[in-house]
């Protein structure tokens, strides 16, 4: 590896980290909306959106480096990271279109 390629491990680690904390928080909140508890459902929504947002922060800061000269390795571990939160953003779609619906379908309503 050469040294004057940025080594980005720390901004990979923070993708998969942000990443896997939204999805883990998207099924924690799927799971309340099926027990009903939509306000926790929601609030668990919120926080995944957050970890997301700090997820993307980091990635968009890896391609601005890019895009002002500053390459970096792609590694197996950068395809890893950005799986990950393309998994998370779709998952995050996914479940909050299902409590939508369990919403429609609760006897609370």
């Amino acid at each position: 590896m050469s040294t004057e390629l940025n080594n980005n491990e720390m901004e990979i680690f923070e993708i998969i980290s942000h990443s896997g904390n939204a999805r883990s928080l998207a099924f924690e909140a799927l799971s309340e909306a099926e027990e009903f508890n939509f306000e926790k459902a929601d609030e668990l929504v919120k926080q995944v959106q957050e970890e997301l947002n700090l997820a993307h922060k980091t990635q968009t800061k890896l391609i601005q480096a890019e895009l002002n000269g500053v390459p970096s390795e792609k590694t197996l571990l950068m395809i890893h990271a950005q799986d990950h939160l393309m998994t998370a953003l779709s998952e995050q779609k996914l479940i909050e279109h299902m409590i939508r619906i369990i919403k429609k379908l609760s006897p609370q309503q």
